[in-house]
């Protein structure tokens, strides 16, 4: 399967057509993901971006029976074959990743540095030469959609710092001429690269073209000056003394650039500062202590420390990690155990920001704001901050560029106030939410992380721990809890608060008293903290709901069936199915309600007791006219 270049693919030996420019779209996404599920949101997100129609759920289901009939023509009357399989809401692509022509380029590239790492030079230069010989064009080349445009970008970044890496091999290993015409090409493809111009110049000055590498330097200058408003970097400018001098140059292998004086010792490189910020910054320590008790999330914790510290030594792009999740579950607790137990691997410091995204207490923070917050602690002057919010940024990218920062950011609200505060290079990002961000996955290549309840062992492992001795010999009672609790960490909290707090209250009357379903929620609160309680999370999540879906939000709350499936919401609201369908979506999205299956959700317990509550403030005769309607289709289904 070829992404790198024109999407294609070949069935036992002979290419097969793969349709129209969308359904290339969805098979250039899932071959990038084989093997792992892509839900239905998440494809409507990379192949439409913001633009979705109301068919788009449709469309998904329509290219992917396409991509069946061609991949798999002999399955084409089953609904679904071997290779494009359903699961979860979704689809996955069942493949050796290694067929997919993207996965195998960034392993082979992988592998080539570790051969650099260990020495083997010759090694590393063959496993280079073949990653590299698997381009054929633009990545996901005449494939449209958001995430087909962030993988062109990330996929060529990588081609290009994988050109750079063995151009810096093939000049240690004394053969410059052949880089140099790589190089011409490379450079030609990205002119402000000033790494490539580096080792452009230098492969130049290395095959006795002293000329030609001093044109490149003065090329480089102006271009910089008349595009960024910069001189060249202070590399680039100590190679250029060098070879105005005639001095011996060469390549430092460990980082792709650099150079050295005559006598071989590489001085050490001149400070690149900002010009309104000291050479030197503070190292922030920043993170909150972690929660008292925190319990289970194993195998969160070990994916998420993968995908944090994978760049390590390596200085690739900036992984992010959005954790959402619904309200109370733990989330912000979550992030700040991973980051303690990250820290060690960010020696320049940790960054916290809280967001305030679904704060009760005032608005959300901007980004602009956020940004002047982080410089404030980063140890720039007041005076010294830009005003607007592009020069704040550059500032902030400046002046972590080069270093190890952990950046969490808790309580994001949307995509739009995270991705100024994205550093680059070798930091890296860990941000929770209430909402699912699928577009910063599309576009910006975030891993997002679904934090769900608690399983029943890890609740009452919290609860038994945080309430003392009084669960001792006491299973029956500790499950009921849990299962009052709905899994969320907040409320197991405030119930173990409450038992600790109640030594001379019998337990009975304490379960009662959790137990009672009228005033349920506002009874789950800590009482020196009025906005600490379930129903004020919930609350926050309701208003930050569009009008529409708040509506329907507060009809569902009439709806006492288990599953609600997208006819149901149509008839409750008085909309058509593809509107209905949308709402749903967002509802989910928003963790107010759980996906089940195609087209059908549900409520979890404390949160049907919420949407109950909420139904009361939509006007009675619109709730008549609701529950009117849906019994008339019901009998009229009967």
């Amino acid at each position: 399967m070829q992404l790198l270049g024109p999407v294609r693919a070949w069935r036992h030996g002979r290419e097969v057509v793969l349709g129209p420019p969308k359904q290339r779209a969805v098979f250039a996404l899932l071959a990038g993901r084989a093997n792992d599920v892509v839900s239905v949101d998440h494809i409507i997100d990379a192949v439409w971006g913001a633009d979705i129609p109301q068919t788009a759920a449709n469309g998904v289901h329509t290219y992917v029976a396409g991509l069946r009939r061609i991949l798999e023509p002999e399955r084409s009357r089953r609904e679904s074959g071997d290779l494009l399989i359903s699961a979860a809401g979704g689809y996955a692509l069942q493949t050796d990743p290694e067929a997919v022509d993207a996965t195998l380029f960034a392993r082979r590239h992988a592998r080539a540095r570790r051969a650099r790492a260990e020495g083997r030079l010759q090694d590393a230069l063959d496993i280079a030469e073949s990653a590299l010989s698997l381009w054929h064009g633009d990545a996901h080349s005449g494939v449209p959609g958001p995430f087909a445009a962030m993988e062109r970008t990330r996929l060529q970044d990588l081609r290009l710092t994988a050109v750079e890496e063995w151009a810096a091999d093939m000049l240690a290993a004394d053969r410059p001429v052949e880089a140099v015409t790589v190089l011409l090409g490379a450079v030609a493809e990205e002119p402000l690269r000033e790494k490539l111009r580096w080792l452009l110049m230098t492969a130049l000055y290395l095959c006795g073209r002293q000329a030609h590498a001093l044109e490149v330097y003065a090329e480089t200058r102006r271009l910089l000056r008349h595009e960024l408003g910069i001189d060249p970097s202070a590399e680039l400018r100590t190679l250029h003394q060098q070879i105005l001098t005639g001095g011996r140059v060469a390549p430092s292998r460990a980082t792709g650039t650099g150079s050295a004086a005559a006598g071989g010792r590489t001085p050490a490189p001149e400070p690149v500062t900002h010009p309104m910020v000291l050479a030197e910054t503070p190292r922030p320590a920043q993170l909150p202590p972690v929660a008292r008790g925190f319990v289970g999330r194993t195998r969160e914790l070990a994916h998420l420390a993968r995908l944090l510290t994978e760049n390590d030594g390596w200085g690739a792009s900036t992984p992010i990690v959005v954790v959402d999740g619904p309200a109370g579950v733990g989330k912000s607790a979550f992030a700040l155990e991973l980051a303690h137990r990250l820290s060690q691997h960010f020696p320049d410091g940790q960054l916290y920001v809280d967001l305030r995204g679904t704060s009760m207490e005032g608005r959300s923070l901007s980004a602009s704001e956020a940004l002047f917050q982080v410089l404030r602690s980063l140890g720039v002057d007041d005076a010294r901050i830009p005003a607007d919010p592009a020069g704040r940024a550059t500032l902030y990218r400046s002046l972590l560029h080069g270093k190890r920062v952990l950046v969490m950011l808790d309580d994001v609200l949307s995509a739009d106030q995270l991705r100024p505060l994205i550093p680059g290079g070798s930091s890296c990002v860990l941000s929770t939410g209430r909402q699912r961000l699928g577009g910063l996955a599309v576009r910006d290549g975030a891993h997002l992380l679904r934090l769900d309840p608690l399983g029943t062992q890890d609740a009452l492992a919290l609860l038994r721990c945080l309430s003392g001795d009084r669960l001792l010999r006491q299973e029956a009672v500790a499950r009921r809890l849990v299962g009052l609790s709905g899994g969320r960490p907040l409320t197991l909290r405030i119930m173990a608060e409450t038992l600790a707090a109640n030594p001379d209250v019998p337990l009975a009357a304490l379960v009662e008293h959790f137990a009672e379903e009228h005033g349920r929620l506002g009874r789950l609160a800590r009482g020196d903290e009025p906005l600490a309680s379930l129903h004020a999370l919930f609350e926050t999540s309701y208003q930050a709901l569009p009008a529409e879906a708040a509506r329907m939000f507060r009809l569902l709350g009439l709806f006492s069936d288990e599953s609600i499936t997208v006819s149901s919401a149509a008839e409750l609201t008085g909309t058509t199915e593809p509107e209905a369908a949308g709402t749903l979506r967002l509802l989910a999205r928003r963790h107010l309600l759980v996906e089940t299956g195609r087209d059908a959700y549900r409520f979890h317990e404390l949160m049907r007791l919420f949407a109950a509550e909420c139904a009361e403030r939509e006007p009675l005769t619109h709730r008549s006219a609701a529950v009117a309607r849906l019994l008339q289709a019901t009998a009229s289904v009967a």
